[in-house]
């Protein structure tokens, strides 16, 4: 009779996680549970504050306030083991449109079709519509997706990233 037990969780763990993972090809999967294991710094399987404060201080945040890490920690709805973590990039990811809404939307900005658009456009676009991008926003914008030295800007490795976190490799 356990056996039956065992089985019947099991089935109720897979499906209950099992959404969170359907959001994710199994390449980004792997990526984030590599990021988790990172700042799983004492591996205990649950990310700490003291596992925020070390990692932190790895890469050179060495003066952290401790309301900040428990901001941190308290994003998340209890103990934060891969699959809340995982959760959590899924909730943060899902306003996100599918790539190519994000893509059709930047090819009416490019009737050529070059795939780039001009960072001088760009930037007026995002500075002047809608929610409007500060200094800030698009100082960053830029740092992350500099343009080519004649200022073109690659609008399908933007689009990518917004999708899937990471640049693509070529």
């Amino acid at each position: 009779m356990a056996p039956k037990k065992a089985k019947r969780r099991a089935a109720a763990g897979d499906s209950g996680s099992s959404n969170v993972f359907s959001m994710f090809e199994q390449s980004q999967i792997q990526e984030y549970k590599e990021a988790f294991t990172i700042i799983d710094q004492n591996r205990d399987g649950i990310i700490s504050k003291d596992d925020l404060r070390d990692v932190l201080a790895s890469m050179g945040q060495l003066n952290v306030k401790n309301e900040e890490l428990e901001a941190m920690i308290k994003e998340a709805p209890g103990p934060i083991n891969f699959t809340v973590f995982l959760t959590m990039f899924g909730e943060k990811l899902k306003g996100a449109d599918p790539e190519d809404v994000i893509l059709s939307a930047f090819k009416v900005l490019d009737p050529e079709g070059t795939g780039t658009i001009k960072k001088q456009f760009l930037e007026e676009l995002l500075t002047a519509q809608c929610d409007r991008f500060s200094k800030d926003e698009i100082k960053n914008m830029w740092a992350a997706f500099p343009p080519d030295v004649a200022g073109n800007v690659d609008y399908k490795n933007i689009c990518y990233v917004i999708t899937h976190g990471e640049e693509k490799e070529e």
